[in-house]
């Protein structure tokens, strides 16, 4: 079997072969999710290649290549540098638009003119609503499975087009160079595109190049990011017995993070555990830099790293393992995050947990930065949805290794000080949060947001130190004036409000059933112990009583109860 490989950019493969992804090959099936992924490595990239894997082929014909692996991603980038062609038109840029296409369409050898990227799973489609550049010669309807293909190129519209407003918007760009600024930041994109980086491997038949491929890839999809690392520690530890040292310690870290109540994926905690100690990562870059990091020298120190840190990432998602009962505000502030649905604090969290279990950070200071973190993304994430440019995640990373790298508690109280200015500055007016904080409604019809109301209520009753005979996982959500009666003067968004809503045992809230206020209150006025006091003080339940309620809650949420600094 002969085999070649190569380190090659998307620029070099466009220009020198013709690939062709067979028909038996899987269809195209990136999610939104995966696209949003490889959006964001692609444009916060700076300064370094970004390396998109391994693409395996096998030649098919004269110039021609079969894709074996990688049509996934080489049928993205094809997408997104369509996109930019058009893109390059639309701004009235033709010579840049012709040169783009270029590497999409070209002459062969013999002079005829052929797709760079050739897909038979989804033609005619492909070549006439996506890659042809002049007329249509006649119009196509995706097929079910080429309807991912139509929301990628309407995905990477979208977010050109988003570019270009924010370019509009900016106040600061003068008139006559927005027009310029929008075809530097195209060509800005157009070559950080051109200049991903991937592996070429070559073989001389089909045969040669899924063998292959099953060495590479047992399950359809690219090798993971654990795989690569096992193989590489693999070659660096070497047995000095019967015992496999590597085998075991990766038996043990894996088998850790499947422990755990929710998927823990090994490649992100990799990711997220790199970015805690050492520098920040994205999957897709994280091999090429541990392979650098990790030597003969200190390979063994680093699979030890990896496994104990697996226990302490286990502990943020698993309540049940590694706190106790005295540590019950830690676990809240760990559950809280999860409730808020972010990833982006992970390697700080992480960061400061390690701190913790290694007694270097006391529980004190454990609960003080946790709190100020899940104060701080009540506000930022849960409430606002404030979108991030990368920033919020690179200061958690900053932060994770700045306190992994000192050496006392003094040291790490100024470093989690840091933290919580920076967290503090960043969060949102009172005015932002107010008008979002109105937004979040609850009812039987409507419940994306009932983890997050309960949370809510929760924190409001420890404020207002209200008491219950039951744990606050076994109350319930009581509606002021009942859903049973909505109208229009009660809508449900106004039914469903922060201001109609209250917290109430079960046994109590089957005994008040749908009642009118003034016989509701009559009940209520039994529970004093568990019911607010602007609620128990209250003749009379209007519309706008309720509004008027919902907004000083938010203000009392803002200023007395996440305030994030204390």
């Amino acid at each position: 079997m002969k085999i070649e490989s190569s380190d090659v950019n998307i620029e070099s493969l466009f220009t020198s072969d013709f690939l062709k992804i067979p028909e038996f090959q899987r269809p195209y099936s990136w999610e939104d999710e995966n696209l949003e992924d490889f959006w964001n490595d692609v444009v916060h990239n700076e300064g370094e290649d970004y390396f998109i894997g391994s693409m395996v082929l096998y030649k098919s014909g004269r110039q021609e290549f079969g894709v074996v692996d990688g049509q996934q991603r080489l049928t993205t980038v094809t997408i997104l540098l369509c996109v930019l062609r058009n893109a390059f038109q639309s701004i009235g840029n033709n010579n840049l638009a012709n040169g783009l296409h270029s590497l999409i369409e070209r002459a062969d050898r013999d002079s005829v003119t052929r797709y760079v990227v050739m897909t038979e799973t989804s033609y005619p489609f492909f070549a006439e609503e996506i890659q042809k550049f002049d007329a249509k010669d006649f119009d196509t309807l995706p097929k079910a499975e080429e309807q991912r293909l139509q929301s990628s190129l309407e995905f990477f519209s979208k977010k050109i087009n988003c570019l270009f407003e924010s370019i509009d918007m900016d106040s600061t760009i003068s008139l006559e160079d927005k027009l310029g600024e929008k075809e530097n930041r195209l060509l800005e994109l157009r070559d950080k595109i051109l200049f991903l980086s991937l592996i070429r491997i070559e073989l001389d038949n089909k045969d040669d190049a899924y063998l292959i491929f099953e060495t590479l890839n047992t399950r359809g999809k690219d090798l993971e990011l654990k795989d690569l690392l096992k193989n590489h520690f693999t070659k660096l530890i070497m047995r000095k017995s019967s015992v496999d040292f590597v085998a075991l310690q990766w038996k043990e870290l894996l088998s850790i993070l499947n422990s755990s109540e929710v998927n823990l994926d090994p490649d992100t905690f990799i990711t997220h555990s790199w970015s805690s100690r050492y520098e920040a990562t994205t999957q897709q870059k994280a091999f090429k830099k541990l392979k650098l990091a990790i030597n003969r020298k200190n390979a063994k120190v680093q699979l030890k790293d990896f496994v104990e840190d697996s226990k302490y990432y286990l502990s943020l998602f698993s309540p049940d393992v590694g706190w106790s009962k005295g540590q019950q505000d830690i676990v809240r502030s760990l559950n809280a995050m999860r409730i808020f649905r972010i990833t982006q604090h992970t390697p700080g969290v992480l960061s400061l947990v390690r701190a913790n279990k290694k007694k270097l950070i006391s529980d004190k200071a454990l609960k003080r930065a946790l709190r100020a973190i899940e104060d701080f993304h009540f506000l930022f994430t849960a409430v606002t949805s404030s979108r991030s440019s990368g920033g919020i995640s690179s200061m958690y990373s900053s932060f994770g290794r700045r306190l992994f790298e000192v050496d006392s508690s003094n040291a790490a109280g100024v470093v989690i000080s840091d933290l919580i200015d920076k967290l503090n500055e960043r969060k949102p007016s009172v005015s932002e949060f107010v008008a979002a904080f109105e937004q979040i409604s609850y009812t039987n019809n409507n419940t994306k947001q009932s983890a997050l109301v309960r949370y809510i209520l929760q924190r409001l009753a420890s404020h207002e130190k209200l008491a219950f005979s039951d744990d606050f996982s076994f109350l319930t959500i009581e509606h002021i004036y009942p859903q049973s009666k909505i109208n229009s003067n009660w809508p449900s968004e106004l039914v469903g409000s922060m201001g109609n809503l209250i917290l109430l045992t079960s046994k109590d809230n089957v005994s008040i059933k749908d009642d009118g206020f003034d016989k509701k209150i009559v009940s209520l006025r039994k529970l004093t112990n568990s019911v607010p006091k602007d609620i128990l003080d209250s003749d009379e339940w209007t519309p706008e009583q309720v509004q008027l309620r919902t907004a000083k809650l938010a203000e009392i949420a803002y200023n007395e109860i996440w305030k994030v600094k204390y």
